[in-house]
């Protein structure tokens, strides 16, 4: 049924005709418009106005329904923000795990409500802090964890079972949550009451953030491994975050970032599915995380797509009968991409205006860049002033009071179709390139390159606009900004040599012995196809390090080498 009668759309039809030779033509003679064709970052045409007739087929309750409700376009619960806020989760790592604690401890002192952990480079990628291949990058950009002792500093006085925790890892996944759960057990906090996250999104690694440790299949299995072992023994834990961030910090558009998100979703339920686990089992504990763009109604259309989408997904290819398991929760973060070293602090604004459209858009959690990210890891002084645009949204500008606020507009609403319809087509593309397996889909999709070639060239033909001109981008090629000067982020030399000796002094004080019988144990257990969480576990124990643990799995797996598309 549609939203509204044939007589009406009959007599809106004849009034927009009215207008369209009447006052509009008049405007038009006496000012064009300033550009023949309006587009949004994805090259969705719009239109200069939207009426009745841009929604008339759309139906109610199969389309956009009422929040916390099948098909849950509206937002993922009933109440949204009118009963909780948003979770203010700012991502902090920097240097060793005591100086990334003090930064924990400063966020939560000044109104953030859950923690978010980046990585070093090498710990993204499988490898210790004295491994020949991190030098020079030990704690820069990340934090440094090697150890379960590193662990155990990481969240020194910070009550375990009180904040939800999130972990920006990938294929090293399985080491991180590893030693996570070992401190959690160590300080007698039960498995079952840790709430939070490990992004654990490993395929997208082959084609965004690049941080990769193993072949695809291999990964996916050590994925699925964290799936079985949590939806057992964790069961209030999001076993996987399927990242779109990092695939749009990579030059995706938002309608790509969409599809190649979802179609991550898919191949990660059909594989937990082929271990034997039921879609309801599991389901109910993935989340999402998307990166925001500056096109504000593309990203409310995008996020409201999300949800429906995931949901018709869930009920309909896999068969759920928990609305649990079709309720879509995401994180959210303003793209570091957008941000620009020319007149800094304008991307304030940015950050800004990113975050509003998350929260019009019904964002579980959010998290703002700081404006100095151009330079370096935040300091303080943008981390707080993240943190305070968080507040002033929530509590300032009453976007907050209604749920959906933007529902029922023609235009947003049109929107959300078109962008569910463009994103419809890749996934359906890359499901036909498996033959109907999405998980085979995905790894001949990243094995043939079709993913990182249409993210390439999406990236390309953006900057070609801003060289161009076609595209403002305030302060770099228009609206000259002065470069203001900065203090940003320098690691101190003294903190690797410090991560250096205590990782020195764990290798000299363990039982070699013990670590040498549980990676042993791993390799076996790899080998045998058996999942690898629980002799990963007793390997962390025994103060196997991440490198160690990861070795013993490229011994069996081997390592990824990227082909490229260029």
């Amino acid at each position: 049924m549609g939203l509204f009668s044939r007589d009406m759309l009959d007599r809106i039809c004849k009034l927009r005709r009215e207008w369209q030779q009447g006052e509009l033509k008049q405007a038009l003679s006496r000012s064009p418009e300033t550009q023949g064709q309006f587009r949004t970052l994805s090259g969705i045409e719009v239109g200069g106005l939207y009426t009745p007739q841009d929604v008339s087929e759309q139906d109610f309750e199969e389309r956009i329904g009422f929040p916390g409700s099948y098909p849950f376009t509206r937002g993922a619960y009933p109440t949204m923000y009118r009963g909780r806020p948003w979770t203010r989760r700012q991502i902090a790592g920097l240097g060793t795990a005591s100086s990334t604690n003090e930064r924990f401890r400063f966020l939560l002192d000044h109104g953030q409500t859950g923690l978010s952990t980046d990585f070093d480079h090498p710990t993204l990628t499988g490898y210790d802090s004295d491994d020949d291949l991190a030098e020079g990058e030990v704690g820069r950009l990340g934090v440094a964890i090697d150890t379960i002792g590193d662990m155990d500093e990481l969240f020194n006085t910070i009550p375990l079972d009180r904040v939800g925790i999130s972990f920006t890892i990938n294929h090293p996944a399985i080491t991180m949550l590893g030693m996570f759960l070992a401190v959690a057990e160590s300080r007698g906090v039960s498995w079952k009451g840790l709430r939070g996250t490990v992004q654990n999104d490993s395929l997208k690694e082959f084609y965004g953030q690049k941080t990769f440790a193993l072949p695809p299949r291999p990964a996916l299995k050590l994925t699925t491994d964290i799936v079985e072992f949590c939806t057992k023994y964790v069961p209030n834990w999001y076993t996987i975050s399927v990242s779109g961030y990092h695939t749009r910090e990579a030059g995706a558009n938002g309608v790509q970032e969409l599809a190649f998100t979802l179609a991550q979703g898919m191949a990660y339920a059909e594989s937990a599915m082929a271990r034997g686990l039921d879609i309801d089992e599991f389901a109910p504990r993935l989340s999402y995380f998307f990166g925001i763009h500056n096109d504000l109604f593309e990203e409310v259309a995008k996020f409201r797509a999300a949800r429906r989408m995931w949901a018709r997904i869930v009920k309909e290819r896999y068969k759920a009968k928990n609305p649990e398991s079709m309720r879509m929760r995401f994180h959210t973060q303003t793209l570091g991409s957008t941000l620009v070293r020319e007149g800094p602090k304008n991307n304030i604004a940015r950050g800004a205006l990113q975050a509003l459209a998350a929260v019009l858009g019904g964002t579980q959690s959010l998290h703002i860049s700081g404006y100095d990210e151009a330079y370096d890891i935040p300091s303080e002084d943008a981390m707080g002033v993240s943190l305070a645009t968080q507040l002033v949204i929530a509590h300032e500008t009453n976007v907050a009071n209604t749920v959906d606020p933007l529902a029922g507009s023609y235009f947003v609403e049109s929107l959300t179709d078109s962008v569910e319809e463009k994103a419809w087509e890749y996934i359906n593309k890359i499901d036909e390139m498996g033959n109907g397996s999405m998980v085979d889909g995905m790894i001949d999709a990243i094995e043939s390159g079709y993913i990182e070639m249409e993210i390439a060239n999406t990236a390309f033909e953006y900057q070609r606009t801003i060289e161009s001109r076609e595209r403002v981008i305030v302060g770099v090629n228009e609206y000259p900004a002065d470069v203001e000067p900065l203090e940003v982020f320098e690691i101190d030399q003294e903190e690797e040599e410090g991560q250096l000796s205590r990782l020195r002094e764990v290798k000299s004080t363990r039982s070699s012995a013990d670590v040498d019988e549980a990676l042993s144990d791993i390799r076996r257990k790899a080998e045998a196809d058996e999942n690898l969480f629980p002799p990963v576990l007793d390997a962390v124990k025994a103060s196997a390090t991440e490198g160690e643990v990861m070795g013993a799995l490229r011994d069996v797996y081997g390592e990824h080498v990227d082909p490229g598309v260029f």
